[in-house]
């Protein structure tokens, strides 16, 4: 009854939204309220849930998303992602560009959280769409996937790094055999499924649709890679440092401070209003005027975030996600696989990926001990299983939905397919290396 109750209700979003044509946001607490009363929980604890998931979801990300929106658009306006992206054509050309921005993805995908990483790379992606008069998703989706399978494979991202704890995995082998099963992964959910995408239409976000900037205008290429990647760097360089010298208290203090998402993206918007507004011949009120500028253009996008992340928090607090597993314990099947669907399923009620892979691991880990089963696949396994079928609870679905302004079907036939794909390749690869290890 709860899983029928579930299923209606994301019915009933989905409704709202394509056929009602209701904003995003006031389905998500409609039916956010809707399902935790159908669900029996207390009317003031549906509240109390939808309040959490608002400003869990959003404290998480909104400094985050509004600082990068503000990067990417200075980005796009000073004519660095014009260099940027003539820089990536003369490497691999044309015909080979999807491949450049998918290897991108995959490097800066594996130090760089999740959203940082989005928001980041979009200018980089719609640079290259606008000038070259090339399909935004048919371009975009191979550096997405990169990007999605980083953050659900390969620690130091939080999921995976909290499973390689509770299973009792070796964070070194699992990241090994994480970028193994990766690699196929990603090719086969990026450039080949995305060669069925070219017939997608989509207008993406004005944000970062600007006029050409003239050559003697640009920042150089130097500065343009340094300004744009810059979180990046401070990313890699702060794990770096935390991995190199893990005894040193003062530097660990230090490094996880400046190697917060919202401090590196706070950094890279200040280091970029010199070196590619103030530097680059922009006043102070005209660098300004393009952040004001960003942040309108997110705002709903934050909204629609936000009503994800209650609905997310009402089946989490309903006890959904616990009664789910228990059953799906029952089931007779090998511990990779069982550990695989558990975090699927939860991912495909819950929405959040992070909250897919803990909650499945709680319930998969005392198998995974009397069963002797390699901690490292299980890891990559519960991992690539909530990433599972993303879609309107997931706000992941959202940030790809609106910065690429698409409609509710061709977001799923274009990001739900692919992450669902995501799901089925790293089952197989993690199975494959079972039979050989």
């Amino acid at each position: 009854m709860p899983l029928l109750t579930v299923g209606l209700c994301v019915l009933l979003l989905i409704l709202m939204i394509s056929w009602g044509k209701v904003s995003p946001f006031l389905s998500f607490l409609v039916v956010s309220l809707l399902a935790g009363t159908l669900l029996g929980m207390p009317l003031v604890d549906v509240a109390k849930s939808v309040q959490k998931g608002i400003g869990d979801t959003l404290g998480g990300l909104v400094v985050v998303i509004a600082l990068g929106a503000m990067l990417g658009k200075l980005v796009a306006e000073s004519g660095a992602a014009q260099t940027i992206a003539g820089v990536m054509m003369n490497l691999f050309g044309q015909r080979y560009i999807q491949w450049g921005l998918m290897c991108t993805g995959f490097i800066i995908g594996i130090p760089l959280f999740y959203n940082v990483g989005f928001v980041l790379m979009i200018p980089l992606i719609f640079s290259v769409v606008y000038r070259y008069k090339l399909p935004a998703v048919y371009i975009g989706l191979p550096m997405l996937a990169s990007l999605s399978v980083a953050h659900g494979f390969l620690p130091p991202h939080p999921s995976p790094a909290a499973l390689v704890t509770q299973f009792g995995a070796n964070m070194g082998l699992t990241l090994l055999l994480g970028i193994s099963i990766a690699i196929p992964t990603i090719i086969l959910a990026g450039p080949v499924f995305s060669q069925t995408l070219k017939g997608i239409h989509a207008e993406p976000l004005d944000t970062f649709t600007t006029k050409p900037v003239p050559l003697d205008n640009r920042p150089g290429t130097l500065n343009s890679f340094l300004s744009a990647l810059l979180p990046v760097v401070l990313l890699a360089i702060t794990t770096v440092l935390r991995v190199a010298f893990p005894t040193n208290d003062a530097l660990m203090t230090s490094t996880a401070f400046i190697g917060d998402p919202a401090v590196v993206m706070l950094i890279s918007v200040l280091v970029a209003t010199v070196s590619l507004g103030l530097s680059n011949g922009k006043t102070m009120p005209q660098v300004m005027k393009i952040y004001e500028e960003a942040a309108k253009d997110v705002a709903m996008i934050l909204l629609i975030i936000a009503g994800a992340g209650a609905l997310k928090q009402v089946l989490s607090d309903s006890g959904l996600s616990l009664e789910l597993a228990t059953r799906l314990q029952t089931l007779t099947l090998p511990p990779l696989v069982l550990g695989w669907l558990i975090a699927a399923i939860i991912r495909v009620c819950l929405g959040s990926a992070t909250v897919a892979g803990l909650t499945a691991a709680g319930i998969i880990a005392p198998i995974v001990a009397q069963q002797h089963v390699n901690p490292n696949l299980m890891v990559i396994a519960v991992g690539a299983g909530s990433l599972m079928f993303s879609h309107v609870n997931d706000p992941g679905f959202w940030l790809f939905k609106e910065y690429f302004n698409l409609s509710l079907k061709d977001t799923i036939r274009s990001w739900s397919l692919m992450e669902t794909i995501v799901a089925f390749a790293g089952l197989a690869g993690v199975l494959l290396f079972n039979l050989v290890m």
